[in-house]
């Protein structure tokens, strides 16, 4: 809780308006198991305002070491040859978090450059992730993109964003 704690006081633009406390009282034991797990993957948890709702949401410059992942678990079960262990949603629910979506990600661009060198796997709309795909995010030219691969794809330099509400 230290280094989230560090990391609030340190962006304020992140979370206009919101004191510590706010936050603090939000965090039970089972809310801070998802942060911690953020952190011993490399990511850099910190607090999102967005639309007047409070976020946990990853701010690690590039995507953390949660790598080499497929989408979801019926890609990783779906692909013929070479499937990883596990898959960025099986992950993130596991560790009580969600894919940050389009939108959410869109917002942690216009705060901080994401995804330079990397990209993220982002929440897939349902219509979409039907048809085999899945989206993903990256930083390029000093613009954000959003792009389309197959969900059962996975990269050594992909891995995924995700964040738990404290609402």
């Amino acid at each position: 809780m230290d280094a989230l704690k560090a990391r609030f006081e340190s962006h304020p633009e992140r979370h206009p308006g919101v004191t510590w406390e706010d936050v603090a009282r939000q965090l039970d034991d089972a809310r801070l198991r998802a942060p911690a797990y953020l952190e011993e993957t490399g990511g850099e948890p910190d607090v999102l305002l967005y639309q007047e709702l409070l976020y946990v949401a990853d701010f690690s410059p590039e995507s953390p070491q949660r790598r080499s992942v497929c989408y979801d678990r019926a890609a990783r079960l779906g692909r013929k040859r070479n499937p990883p262990a596990t898959s960025a949603c099986e992950l993130a629910e596991s560790n009580g978090l969600e894919l940050v979506g389009e939108k959410i990600y869109l917002a942690m661009q216009e705060l901080d450059p994401l995804d330079a060198k990397t990209s993220s796997w982002i929440k897939t709309p349902e219509d979409m992730r039907a048809q085999g795909g899945a989206l993903f995010g990256s930083r390029r030219y000093d613009r954000t993109f959003i792009y389309c691969n197959g969900a059962d794809s996975y990269y050594a330099a992909r891995g995924f964003r995700a964040y738990f509400s404290l609402e």
